[in-house]
């Protein structure tokens, strides 16, 4: 497979899903004097719910879900999830142009996720790489999870561009390269010959009927809960909603939807202080059960 794509991509690495990509990032940087901003470092804060040694970008309503960079400290790494998981939202060229920017002069490295790339109905940027200069400070990588079901397989890629130095001069990509090549023995061959049949013209096809299956179980989410008057988020480039409880705990909302409907959604604070007063609604199902789910949303909220 990967000799397929050389031809557009000189620096690419193929992995058994986007999710173990994180921990060859994590271990390419793992020096004394590193930080990143999302992680699991230092000793847990209850009073702002956070981890004292990680810079978290909040993004709300109020931002509209993209961080002030002016108030982020500099890190070595920054990750970057566009569209997002969990609000829905994606970035515009212009938010990114200033991502790249801040990247370039705090010397930080971003690892941007698209993993949700082919989700997206307006103009806004699928891969960073569409942003000039990208290549000097972004690695990027997805996976067939969330457009081609294959969250079982686990076949993912990385961009690791030979434009991307470390302030000595030494290539990323060497680096990285030779973590994975002593940690990883290679994504399967059937996993990559699903991968190659998803690239097909028959198999691009098969992806966007996928999507667009996805895309109206969100329409459906956020039809019901716009009806029953709540402020809805997300949905327009990735398959999540992100649905507002102001006033109220992420956890309790959700334990509250669990006891009374048998529902599963996900707490907003689950993913950071940010996300607290939200829960995130996952248009991943089979059309039957989303109806379900929200026929027993709008008998919970009577």
């Amino acid at each position: 497979m990967k000799w397929l794509l050389w031809k557009a991509f000189t620096s690419l690495i193929l992995f058994f899903g986007a999710r173990e990509m994180f921990n060859f990032c994590f271990l390419s940087q793992a020096y004394v004097d590193s930080s990143v901003i999302m992680g699991q470092t230092g000793q847990f804060q209850t009073r702002v719910e956070k981890y004292e040694n990680i810079e978290y970008m909040k993004c709300t309503p109020e931002n509209g879900f993209f961080p002030d960079l002016s108030t982020v400290s500099p890190t070595n790494i920054i990750f970057f999830c566009s569209p997002n998981n969990p609000t829905g939202f994606a970035a515009s060229r212009e938010q990114l142009t200033k991502l790249v920017q801040f990247a370039k002069d705090n010397g930080s490295i971003i690892v941007y996720d698209s993993a949700y790339a082919l989700y997206m109905s307006d103009d806004n940027p699928r891969s960073i790489f569409e942003i000039p200069g990208a290549k000097e400070v972004a690695i990027e990588t997805s996976s067939y999870s969330k457009y081609a079901g294959f969250t079982g397989v686990r076949l993912g890629w990385t961009v690791v561009p030979k434009e991307l130095l470390f302030s000595d001069g030494f290539p990323v990509a060497k680096d990285f390269n030779r973590i994975v090549c002593t940690s990883f023995n290679g994504a399967s061959n059937i996993a990559q010959a699903g991968g190659l049949a998803c690239l097909s013209p028959d198999g691009l096809k098969a992806m966007q009927e996928v999507v667009g299956f996805y895309r109206e179980n969100t329409n459906i989410i956020m039809e019901t809960f716009n009806s029953l008057g709540f402020k809805v988020y997300g949905g327009k480039n990735a398959p999540y909603v992100w649905v507002h409880f102001p006033g109220q705990s992420s956890w309790d909302v959700f334990g509250e939807i669990l006891e009374k409907t048998h529902v599963v959604t996900t707490p907003g604070s689950g993913f950071g202080p940010g996300g607290e007063g939200f829960i995130r609604v996952s248009a991943f199902g089979h059309r039957n059960d989303v109806l379900e789910a929200c026929q027993r949303f709008k008998q919970f909220c009577k």
